[in-house]
């Protein structure tokens, strides 16, 4: 530009140009349209759930068998999470312990089972 002097940039000039950061202008949002709402407050033509007839039961009898044996699997299934559930926490215990015994030092850690003798 001419009449104004070259500007030289130092070390401390561009450290503070860089620290700078842009300004963005957000506009305000306006009120959300009114719309007419019913005595229970549901929104006057809105139906949540669609026709549900179609997931009516019609028959009368109950398959008895077929519940009885749903329940005995879904016990089952609860059954053998539980087990694997306490196995986990078990081992995990073991290797917890375990590892506790490496870090203090210890140098025989590893559990010695020794068969019991007769004496006969």
């Amino acid at each position: 530009m001419p009449g104004r002097p070259a500007m030289q940039t130092t070390a401390d000039d561009t450290s503070q140009t860089e620290g700078m950061g842009r300004v963005i202008r957000l506009r305000p949002r306006g009120p959300a349209p009114r719309r007419a709402v019913d005595a229970g407050g549901v929104p006057v033509g809105h139906v949540p759930v669609g026709d549900l007839s179609s997931y009516e039961r019609t028959d009368d009898g109950d398959d008895y068998r077929h519940r009885m044996i749903t329940n005995g699997i879904a016990f089952l299934v609860c059954l053998v999470l539980v087990v694997a559930g306490v196995w986990i926490a078990d081992t995990m215990a073991d290797i917890r312990r375990d590892q506790d015994c490496v870090l203090s030092g210890r140098s025989n850690c590893a559990p010695v089972t020794v068969p019991a003798r007769s004496h006969w």
